[in-house]
């Protein structure tokens, strides 16, 4: 198949979008409510609920980022950013951030609107003109170049590492070779792995900063976990036939093919150069996806073994069976079925049928996570409790 083309959605800053979503945007836990009484009433909108935006100080700069990425990815169209006044996260400052891109962004404050009625009032008729005015936006032809796709896994097994994963592997060579970027994150999930990802760094900073943050992840574990840090590993995990985090590392990895790394980025920080980039981020499914989506992925493929139905809010997220049961199980859910590989298929016909699927999905094509309605909630990651 040499279709490296799609028909997407152009924003004003060159950026395509695969989806043209009109995101309601909450910059604190306190105006949600708001938030999604907008969203409710302006039907097809997306409001981004989440805890988070006060009550921390580490991690304040980071959310003020993320909520800003989220609203600057391309699959959105326009934004409304609520707040409430008071926070420590500040609406006008996410709000200035994703107008940079050049996409409608409006700001309301609820403190100042006169209370939580009237700011949603108010808001509906700025989604509902947004919804107008991006209903009028037209696909058009766009190189694969311009897609950055986020790769994820959850609930790995014993599996996933000879059958999901390496099936990933190939749609991201795929996609790094034309050009593309693919953020390979998880940092969790790559201890153990320092010396094999090191030795693919396009330069000894970017070797560097693998082997540290790796080392830094590694050290965590340790810090909460002592001597069981080898095995920060899930239930499910185990019950799917891993015995430790590096077994599960080694087989997470090679959702990022064999490109070159050509960057280490931070959690949700948008990648300065194309190619294989990894982002140190959690191993948290759900605010993984997160930061995948406000670095910019317009596309998430999550690998699993033992099955999720999470997909996530503002990007399509195309959900990869490590085994032809679990496919059977739940294909309501999944939407390729790896296992086949363990059954006579190919490793190279299973990539083949990713390639499609994702290609269909940057067309338009809905994934089963869509179908479902399974967007989800906003989770963020945290290092720190609040206080």
């Amino acid at each position: 198949m040499d279709r490296d083309t799609f028909k997407g959605f152009v924003r004003p800053d060159g950026s395509v979008g695969v989806r043209n979503h009109v995101a309601v945007i909450p910059t604190v836990s306190c105006a949600c409510g708001v938030a999604a009484n907008i969203a409710r009433a302006a039907e097809g909108s997306v409001a981004l609920l989440h805890g988070h935006g006060c009550g921390r100080a580490l991690e304040i700069s980071m959310h003020q980022q993320v909520l800003a990425g989220l609203g600057k990815n391309p699959n959105v169209a326009a934004a409304l950013v609520v707040g409430l006044g008071c926070e420590t996260v500040q609406a006008r400052a996410v709000a200035g951030e994703i107008a940079k891109t050049g996409k409608p962004c409006e700001c309301l404050v609820i403190q100042e609107q006169g209370g939580s009625r009237k700011t949603a009032e108010k808001g509906v008729e700025i989604v509902r003109r947004f919804q107008r005015e991006a209903s009028a936006m037209q696909r058009s032809d766009c190189a694969v170049e311009h897609i950055t796709l986020g790769l994820e896994c959850g609930g790995s097994d014993a599996f996933s590492g000879i059958t999901a994963n390496p099936a990933v592997g190939l749609l991201s060579d795929w996609l790094v070779e034309r050009g593309a970027t693919v953020i390979l994150s998880e940092t969790t999930e790559m201890i153990g792995t320092a010396h094999i990802l090191s030795r693919r760094a396009a330069s000894p900073e970017v070797a560097g900063r693998v082997e540290q943050i790796i080392a830094q992840a590694e050290q965590r574990t340790r810090d909460i976990l002592g001597p069981l840090a080898s095995y920060v590993i899930a239930p499910g995990n185990m019950d799917g036939g891993l015995s430790s985090i590096r077994e599960k590392s080694l087989g997470c990895i090679v959702k990022g093919g064999s490109a070159q790394v050509a960057q280490v980025a931070d959690y949700g920080q948008a990648p300065s150069k194309k190619g294989l980039v990894i982002m140190d981020g959690p191993g948290y499914d759900t605010e993984s996806m997160a930061g995948l989506a406000a670095a910019g992925c317009q596309i998430i493929v999550f690998t699993t073994g033992q099955g999720t139905p999470a997909g996530f809010p503002l990007a399509p997220v195309i959900k990869v069976a490590s085994t032809s049961r679990l496919y059977e199980l739940m294909e309501d859910d999944m939407d390729i079925d790896a296992g086949v590989i363990l059954e006579g298929g190919t490793l190279k016909g299973v990539g083949e049928d990713l390639r499609r699927l994702a290609l269909d999905v940057m067309n338009g094509a809905r994934t089963k996570a869509e179908e479902n309605g399974q967007g989800g909630i906003l989770c963020l990651a945290a290092m720190t409790p609040a206080f």
